[in-house]
């Protein structure tokens, strides 16, 4: 089985999507805006430009996926902590890496540190609320 997160955005996706890239390097695979749907011609022209579908292949075959929601249909965006990414580099430089990156401009839950379970691992909220934990096992790489 493949799992592939799936991050929803309000007005954001694109931006943060070009943030994550950033970190991660690679190319999008798609960047759809609402305008390129049919039927969504009548959408409110300020939704026009949001994004549809977004992804962006990281290591090992996972794919990061996103969207906007669209107010005029109802969706409303609740920020909250019931989901976190979580990444397994293959080093800890990497680790830090990625971590140093995603966390700028955000909030720092547990910095990157050797834990008692023989981890190397850290956690953060980013810039636009997405939860994520980096956690680094030299045993499984």
């Amino acid at each position: 089985m493949k799992v592939n997160p799936y991050l929803n955005f309000d007005g954001q996706a694109e931006e943060a999507f070009k943030f994550y890239k950033s970190v991660f390097g690679g190319e999008f695979t798609a960047n759809m805006k609402m305008s390129d749907a049919p039927g969504t011609e009548n959408l409110p022209s300020s939704e026009q430009s949001r994004t549809m579908h977004i992804s962006l292949p990281l290591d090992g075959g996972t794919i990061l996926m996103g969207s906007d929601i669209m107010p005029s249909a109802g969706h409303q965006l609740n920020k909250g902590n019931t989901n976190y990414i979580s990444l397994h580099p293959k080093s800890k430089d990497e680790a830090d890496r990625i971590f140093e990156g995603l966390s700028k401009g955000g909030e720092i839950e547990m910095p990157m540190a050797d834990q008692f379970w023989g981890d190397y691992f850290g956690s953060f909220i980013d810039k636009y609320g997405i939860h994520w934990m980096i956690n680094y096992n030299a045993e499984f790489n």
